[in-house]
């Protein structure tokens, strides 16, 4: 590994994260949009609401990140991919803005009609900024993103049928997210119908979405052959198959009713496609452009993993007490839950030695990244920062809230 691929990785580090997180959010303003209008579907629709209250806006600075990294370390690719693609990601923007608007709106509607018409707006943004943005990824693996200002064609880069797949795919996904998430929320707040239909909706959803990404797999095969190839052999294979079996343990403990432990196991399902993707087109970049030639200097390949490292130091520990509240139920009112099923806090000794190993692998990324050239040393920094984010999460996250 070489300088020039850390962006690179920390860009499919974000896009898995917002596939994830971004991609719950999403997939519960889809179920509020086809929810019904039944009481009981009314409630399905306030669990939704509710749960996405405290990260509703986020998770989007995974996508800020992304775009920021790719405009910085790869600044030809970035141009080419934004020009060429302008339509999908214009219209993942007007959906960002549009489901942003609605779901403040919301708490300020006075009739039934009024909230049903917000969310009405809130649900068809969900679905459409998961597909443009998907539509968008579909263009580039399919090969339609040539290098240059507008090179490619400005409607079939992202009307094709890989772009379709992978749009339709996003949107299904997400919505298989949410559920196992409003699941795991519906069952800490003691809400046995709600955390039941948000079951079966996670079970349904799975299987469209494994028929969706099987069927996929002759859609690749005609339209994007250097991905079909990437996915059926070497490394990319092996994420496919780690993908698969994530899915099918997840599903086992959705069915089972352990919605906590299906979280992870989905994100690992989700973060396994997105590896996938990045290693069927290694060293690609875009046709006729490799991740060597797409990269900047050296000199700002430094200064952005420095700016990253940075912003790391205010950015994790920020959204690792928000998960951390969130996750404990620290946002619920009233809360529900049974005492004896809170977690508990991480003894100071403990929560010291986490953070410790935390601040290590800080200094131990920054020093292997900025001052050392081999690409050994770059892998054991990009580690060293894994660390840092994994170590500072679970200390925060875990620790207790002053009262």
């Amino acid at each position: 590994m070489h300088l020039y691929d850390v962006p690179l990785i920390l860009m499919l580090v974000g896009l898995a994260a917002y596939a994830v997180l971004g991609g719950a959010d999403f997939g519960a303003g889809a179920w509020q949009l086809i929810g019904g209008r039944s009481e009981r579907a009314q409630r399905i629709r306030e669990h939704a609401h509710h749960s996405m209250g405290p990260v509703w806006e986020t998770n989007h600075v995974w996508l800020i990140f992304v775009l920021v990294v790719c405009w910085t370390a790869y600044p030809s690719a970035f141009g080419s991919i934004m020009s060429t693609l302008a339509a999908p990601i214009l219209l993942a923007a007007i959906g960002i803005i549009m489901r942003g608007t609605a779901y403040a709106m919301r708490s300020g509607t006075r009739t039934a009609r009024e909230q049903r018409a917000v969310e009405t707006l809130l649900g068809v943004s969900s679905i459409l900024t998961p597909f443009a943005l998907g539509a968008a990824i579909g263009g580039v693996a399919s090969g339609r993103v040539p290098e240059g200002n507008a090179e490619g064609d400005l409607v079939t880069s992202w009307l094709n049928p890989t772009s379709i797949l992978i749009g339709t795919l996003a949107v299904v996904t997400a919505a298989y997210m949410a559920a196992v998430f409003l699941a795991a929320d519906a069952r800490r707040r003691g809400e046995r119908e709600l955390t039941e239909a948000f079951r079966v909706r996670a079970l349904l959803a799975a299987l469209v979405a494994g028929a969706i990404a099987l069927g996929g797999l002759l859609v690749l095969r005609s339209d994007a052959e250097l991905v079909w190839d990437g996915l059926t052999s070497g490394w990319g294979l092996v994420a496919v198959l780690a993908s698969a079996l994530a899915g099918a343990v997840t599903i086992t403990l959705v069915w089972r009713g352990r919605f906590e432990p299906a979280r992870y196991t989905a994100a690992v399902a989700v973060g396994a496609i997105v590896a996938g993707w990045a290693l069927a087109q290694n060293p690609t970049f875009l046709p006729g452009l490799t991740v060597e030639e797409a990269a900047a200097s050296h000199t700002v390949l430094v200064a952005t993993l420095v700016s990253v490292g940075i912003g790391v130091l205010v950015l994790a520990p920020s959204l690792a007490l928000l998960f951390g509240l969130v996750l404990k139920g620290r946002f619920d009112a009233p809360p529900t839950a049974p005492a004896d099923t809170e977690p508990r806090p991480l003894a100071p000794a403990s929560q010291k030695r986490l953070l410790a190993v935390s601040a290590g692998g800080l200094g131990t990324g920054l020093l292997f990244l900025t001052l050392l050239e081999p690409g050994w040393a770059h892998a054991i920094g990009v580690a060293g920062l894994f660390v840092f984010i994994a170590a500072g999460f679970v200390a925060i996250a875990s620790s207790e809230p002053a009262a």
